[in-house]
């Protein structure tokens, strides 16, 4: 994070305190942290969730969090948890980080505060041997200092100052006051967002510049989802990604279905954190271990769930139009569930959640008369939609029986700007109605262009991984099937090459041997199969069944540290896909990669945390996205998904940089940012 601060010689002394700290050269009260201006962006691993300035005095929970001394101790003061995960939790339990995190942030570049007299730049643990030894301003600061105490016109009253030469280095609780954050709001708002969503997070400091939004921090909510299903067996219907074996460490989702369990009740949404599954924790286990919890039959499922609602905003602005805004109770009867309600709904280029688009003449809402156009819907029978989607909403109206409660927001006069799909005419909308309960898509988008991961894009297996390719060549018959089903295809969504989803008993393959479920395909009798779409593999492999040999070259996933890739529980319902961990071992030449452009004012922020990255215990990882905040130009665009890996960012490879080194790379780009990235379909539950 990358602090902005005044500068200290400019600072107003009746407000503050009587002299600046000689250790970092700042004003600040004499038992707060200690303020220092970073050169560059600080990476998010290394920022305190409770001042969100880079760590002083790391101290590490048991629950895997590390805030500041101070911070943590006076946060401590009031509550028993931690303030990311809200754990229980007691300060005798923390214990210092280890030398290596120390060492990391001792070496985080700073700048002299003394911008009028000196441009150094050094280590923030240089920082007060080169005030006290080097720097002209503070020399300059100490003889103004002095001169006050000693004046040579003894005509002026001068208020009392107390000399100190060093400020106590033992961390201890302030007794009042606040101490004199950085404006950091404007760094925060652009941020990529913290490496973890946090729910105690202390707001953003609010700028003094008129023209700037002032934001808070992200709000994020903690949510008990009781899930309901007739059919104990049946699939929930959302794909998860993420596992404390994957640099994304929480299981997220990535995916809803539609005409799912899960999109049917229209509470969860991709980007959701789950917590815990009936009781159990599970923020803390293996990707295989959260799907074998979800997998898990039963009639009535409990999840707890972190939810990101976004930034809370505190404009005038906003204030000043609120208070002609009217919340209205509407309510519509159906004469049978499956009558439409004539309403059509759509989203906005530049807020959040969902508006009512138009209402058919002679349709049920119509003449009930008390909807508007323009209208936002804020929720539909009790199911909060301030940031949802029309196909959540015409899910919900078409699955209710006969009353259907709507609460809107209304502003007199709003106009409804532009839709989000090319922001033209309103023609060019994906909009739904409630109908059916389907999105009505006046004009299909053209389908994005994906293309074979570029040889200087291509990176090593992430550690933990290796892949076995082998070739098996057999006789048979000519009628003799080769006995296996097979998924995935260029005309997939994701991409996929070939897999196989089955070897069956019958066939020469089951009899062979080798050919397991799983493998990916890669040529059939010297045919590649790599970039054939489904229907082209199919008829390349049966017709090249039919001679007496067969050679099928194939490529094996291995994982070295764990045996669940194969994950064989009993999968009543579940039709078979590799685990979205399992792709993760792919070679980088059998990717598909798909450029996405994503645009944003000048005060936006991009709306997307990322994990992963070069360390020195982890070596090469891959770059997730982990984080996709409502209401933000990613989640406006919707290509962007949970779970995808960063390959590149504006034609530059992100393979072996660090996060500290991406995130600034992402920052500097202003309004316009190419984001190459591999997608691959989560594991589904």
């Amino acid at each position: 994070m990358l602090a902005v601060m005044a500068d200290p010689t400019a600072e107003d002394p009746t407000s503050q305190p009587n002299e600046l700290c000689c250790e970092c050269g700042q004003f600040h009260l004499l038992l707060d942290n200690h303020l220092y201006n970073f050169q560059d962006e600080v990476d998010d691993e290394l920022i305190c969730h409770i001042c969100l300035q880079p760590l002083l005095q790391p101290m590490d929970t048991p629950c895997g969090h590390t805030y500041c001394f101070k911070c943590l101790e006076n946060f401590m003061q009031e509550y028993n948890f931690c303030p990311m995960d809200r754990k229980k939790l007691s300060f005798q339990q923390c214990h210092k980080s280890s030398l290596l995190v120390r060492n990391l942030l001792d070496k985080l570049i700073v700048l002299c505060p003394f911008k009028a007299d000196c441009q150094q730049t050094m280590q923030r643990c240089e920082l007060e041997a080169h005030l006290q030894n080097r720097c002209p301003g503070f020399k300059k600061y100490k003889s103004e200092l002095q001169r006050k105490k000693n004046p040579i016109s003894k005509g002026k009253e001068e208020p009392p100052a107390k000399a100190e030469t060093t400020p106590p280095k033992d961390p201890e609780v302030p007794s009042g006051g606040s101490s004199l954050v950085a404006e950091s709001s404007a760094a925060a708002v652009v941020s990529l967002g913290t490496a973890e969503p946090g729910l105690v997070n202390p707001a953003f400091e609010e700028t003094e510049e008129a023209d700037l939004p002032q934001r808070t921090s992200l709000v994020a909510e903690t949510t008990t989802i009781e899930i309901h299903r007739e059919d104990p067996e049946e699939e929930l219907g959302m794909r998860i990604v993420g596992g404390k074996d994957t640099p994304l460490g929480n299981i997220v989702v990535q995916e809803v279905l539609r005409d799912s369990v899960i999109a049917a009740d229209g509470r969860i949404a991709p980007g959701d954190h789950i917590l815990e599954v009936n009781g159990v924790n599970i923020s803390s286990v293996t990707h295989c271990q959260a799907v074998s919890f979800l997998r898990h039959p039963g009639p009535v499922l409990h999840l707890m769930v972190l939810q990101e609602k976004g930034f809370s905003n505190k404009t005038a602005q906003q204030d000043s139009s609120s208070a002609n805004r009217e919340v209205i109770h509407v309510t519509l009867i159906k004469r049978e569930r499956s009558e439409p309600l004539g309403i059509k709904l759509i989203r906005k280029t530049d807020e959040a959640g969902i508006f009512i688009l138009d209402l058919l003449e002679g349709g049920l809402a119509a003449k009930n008369g008390k909807l508007s156009r323009n209208d936002r819907v804020l929720s539909i029978n009790g199911q909060d939609l301030r940031q949802g989607t029309p196909e959540a909403a015409a899910q919900i109206i078409q699955t209710s029986d006969s009353r259907v409660n709507f609460v809107v927001l209304r502003q007199p006069g709003m106009q409804l700007s532009d839709p989000v799909e090319d922001g033209s005419t309103s023609n060019s909308s994906s909009s739904s109605s409630s109908n059916g309960g389907s999105p009505v898509h006046h004009r299909r988008r053209p389908d994005q262009n994906h293309y074979r991961r570029k040889s200087n894009y291509q990176k090593d297996l992430p550690q933990g991984y290796a892949s076995h390719e082998k070739t098996v060549a057999i006789k048979k018959e000519p009628k003799e099937s080769l006995g296996i089903t097979i998924g995935g295809g260029r005309d997939n969504k994701n991409k996929l090459p070939i897999y196989v989803t089955s070897v069956q008993p019958i066939g020469c393959l089951f009899r062979d041997g080798r050919i397991k479920r799983g493998d990916v395909l890669l040529s059939i009798n010297g045919i590649d199969l790599t970039h054939l779409n489904y229907y082209e593999a199919v008829s390349a492999l049966k017709s090249n069944a039919a001679s007496h040999s067969v050679t099928l070259k194939a490529l094996e996933i291995v994982s070295l540290n764990s045996t669940e890739l194969s994950l064989d529980i009993k999968e009543q319902g579940f039709s078979w896909s590799p685990l979205w961990i399992s792709w993760l071992g792919l070679p980088s030449y059998l990717h598909c990669c798909q450029d996405i452009v994503l645009s944003k004012g000048n005060l936006e922020s991009w709306g997307f945390s990322i994990v992963g990255g070069f360390e020195e215990s982890k070596g090469n990882q891959p770059f997730f996205i982990k984080t996709i905040v409502p209401g933000t130009p990613a989640f406006r665009d919707r290509k962007l998904k949970c779970g995808d890996e960063i390959v590149a960012v504006n034609g530059v490879p992100a393979i072996g940089m660090s996060n500290s080194e991406l995130i600034p790379m992402l920052k500097e780009q202003r309004n316009k940012v190419t984001l190459t990235v591999v997608s691959w379909p989560g594991s589904l539950v």
